[in-house]
């Protein structure tokens, strides 16, 4: 795997983490967007695209988000957030699983990048939010509708019209994260999840992923071709016909 300064990324076996590197807070600039997203194109084209652990850097930032001197004229700000945007498309369509491990801040953009993932473990120092309205800035329109559809209208509106950060305990409640963990022990219970995630059926796990989160935007016509072709994607898998086969027998001998 390529690294640069900004962006580490290191591969064991089924399994990659990338860590953002730019301290002291793993500010968001265009270069490491792009990069990550360069970086998930990649590994999504493979033919058995791996899990993701994304991390960053530090005990005290997973990120504080966008770089403000990054949105100071139109011209900057148009394209870092087209690339922004693309992001978290393809977090959001990325057919392995995506679990963040979170120490300290998650805020604004890196809030948004814990809404796109699979699973999110976090310390119990971190905070997550949208503190944008107090910055005079405005959060991606992708990123505010996912906080809908996972926390709930009122939840992402005081999140979003108050732009005050909630802690592990809050962001626990609304479901902003899935479990917290001691600092030390973050990234190997990501890692842990994600390699189990990552055991699944590969076909199942990414037609499930697709169907929580795509459907919501698509018509019933729509549905329903996605699942017809996702019935001839698994059905003819070799391990998800074992799986089937495991539990018929299962069942045949408790009969």
């Amino acid at each position: 795997m390529q690294n640069d300064d900004a962006l580490i990324v290191e591969r064991d076996l089924d399994i990659v983490t990338m860590t953002m590197n730019r301290p002291p807070a793993n500010a968001l600039n265009n270069r490491l967007v792009e990069r990550l997203l360069d970086t998930i194109r990649a590994l999504s084209a493979q033919t058995s695209p791996p899990g993701i652990v994304l991390t960053g850097g530090g005990d005290r930032f997973f990120s504080a988000g966008g770089d403000i001197k990054e949105v100071a004229g139109i011209e900057i700000s148009r394209p870092r957030m087209r690339n922004f945007h693309a992001l978290l498309c393809e977090m959001e369509r990325y057919p392995g699983p995506l679990v963040c491990a979170v120490r300290g801040y998650a805020v604004g953009g890196a809030f948004e990048f814990l809404l796109h993932a699979d699973y999110v473990v976090a310390d119990h120092t971190c905070m997550v939010g949208f503190p944008e309205i107090n910055h005079g800035l405005l959060p991606a329109a992708k990123g505010m509708r996912h906080a809908v559809r996972k926390l709930g209208l009122r939840e992402a509106q005081a999140l979003l019209y108050w732009g005050e950060l909630v802690d592990a305990r809050k962001a626990l409640e609304i479901g902003a994260i899935s479990e917290v963990a001691t600092t030390v022990k973050v990234m190997d219970r990501a890692v842990e999840v994600c390699r189990q995630l990552r055991g699944k059926e590969q076909k199942l796990f990414a037609a499930i992923k697709r169907s929580l989160n795509l459907t919501g935007q698509m018509d019933d016509a729509s549905l329903e071709a996605m699942t017809i072709e996702d019935l001839g994607a698994y059905l003819t898998g070799d391990s998800s016909a074992d799986a089937r086969a495991r539990f018929l027998s299962k069942n045949s001998k408790k009969a």
